[in-house]
């Protein structure tokens, strides 16, 4: 019986290290994750009771394949009050995560055998979602240098001209940001080439100190974005995000999305609806994972991680291994039955340099980062 190839993608090492990371938990380790990207603090007390108070009182049917009309109506008023950027209702989706999101956007604006450039390093799923749906991902390699994120320079030295690029600010696994001056020249650049860019803003809302994540909307209306509730809005296993799509994309993507899943789930639209609500507790949430971050900084160069990435946004940190091993899979597993300590190694973002990498996530809480460095600082002096 035939077998599609077409469907055989890479495993998400994430997920992979989690799930060796329960293994060691089961024989009675206090694991401690710095790995998956999952926001610890639950979310404000209002969105739950008011989901709690809709499951008791409402049959929580289907809604419109796009998305309830008040969300998408909330998702524009907040691309005015947060970018300054008039964004029709009409132009948003609400989705089965961002991933779907995604997924959504490669259809809607490229063919089979079309070309995609994105650096490397870069969220695994990205090039592996190409893959499946007979999209080239092109990998550009990037690096301290060049703050790990696309630019001009790198698309105008490609053998080709890609037909798309997937940018990602901030980023993941870097946490690095694409600067305005910098988005707006790359932006530019991409619409006179006709370069259609897919824009992973997710972590938008969760930057540090003066840095600010703009939107690629401010820069050019023919580009597509795509976000999720589960980052700066608390909401991961709600499984909801949005894409913004330019008009001319409108109705076939409202198709695509009828005939994908008929629409995105109820109640977690309404508990979208009411966190939207919620900044002054998110925003706090996020100074929270700036007291880890800055903690992580400190602390992890005195264990030996001493080449880190700035993390300007997201909760990530990606780290140089390389003066302790090119292994970064063996030595993330050592670590983790060692010293219990999960991480996730770079091979799982950049397949040519990952050896050389580790990502640390620091979304949990302030006592286990300060715990996890202890742990880290005895664990390297005694390997």
């Amino acid at each position: 019986m035939k077998t599609a190839t077409r469907g055989l993608i890479d495993p998400f090492m994430a997920m992979e290290a989690f799930r060796e990371a329960a293994l060691v938990s089961q024989s009675g380790a206090d694991v401690i994750h710095l790995s998956i990207g999952q926001p610890a603090t639950r979310p404000p007390q209002a969105v739950l009771e008011k989901v709690a108070q809709m499951a008791l009182s409402d049959n929580l049917g289907y809604t419109d394949a796009p998305g309830i009309w008040p969300l998408r109506e909330a998702i524009a008023a907040h691309y005015l009050a947060q970018y300054g950027l008039v964004v029709k209702p009409e132009q948003v989706f609400v989705t089965v995560g961002s991933s779907a999101a995604y997924m959504t956007a490669l259809l809607a604006a490229f063919e089979v055998g079309d070309k995609v450039a994105l650096v490397s390093p870069h969220y695994p799923a990205s090039p592996n979602m190409m893959r499946a749906l007979g999209i080239e991902p092109i990998i550009m390699p990037s690096s301290f240098a060049d703050n790990f994120q696309p630019n001009v320079a790198m698309l105008k030295a490609l053998p080709q001209k890609p037909d798309g690029l997937v940018i990602a600010s901030p980023s993941n696994p870097t946490g690095t940001v694409i600067h305005p001056a910098a988005l707006a020249e790359l932006t530019a650049y991409c619409e006179v080439e006709g370069i259609r860019i897919i824009s992973d803003e997710i972590y938008h809302g969760i930057t540090y100190g003066d840095v600010r994540a703009s939107s690629v909307l401010e820069y050019s209306s023919q580009m597509i974005v795509t976000n999720s509730f589960s980052k700066y809005y608390l909401l991961p296993g709600w499984r909801l995000g949005w894409c913004v799509m330019p008009l001319p994309l409108v109705r076939n993507v409202e198709s695509l999305l009828q005939n994908f899943y008929i629409s995105p789930p109820t109640i977690a639209q309404y508990a979208a609806l009411e966190i939207l609500q919620c900044r002054k507790e998110l925003d706090a949430v996020v100074a929270g994972y700036q007291r880890n971050r800055d903690w992580l900084l400190a602390e992890l160069p005195k264990a030996g991680f001493d080449h880190i990435s700035p993390s300007e946004g997201a909760f990530y940190l990606y780290a140089d291994v390389s003066a302790l091993t090119n292994d970064s899979h063996a030595f993330c597993q050592k670590m983790l039955r060692e010293a219990h300590i999960c991480a996730v190694p770079g091979l799982d973002f950049d397949k040519a340099q990952g050896g050389r990498f580790i990502r640390f996530s620091f979304c949990g809480s302030y006592a286990h980062m300060q715990q996890a460095t202890q742990r880290l600082g005895q664990w390297m002096r005694n390997i």
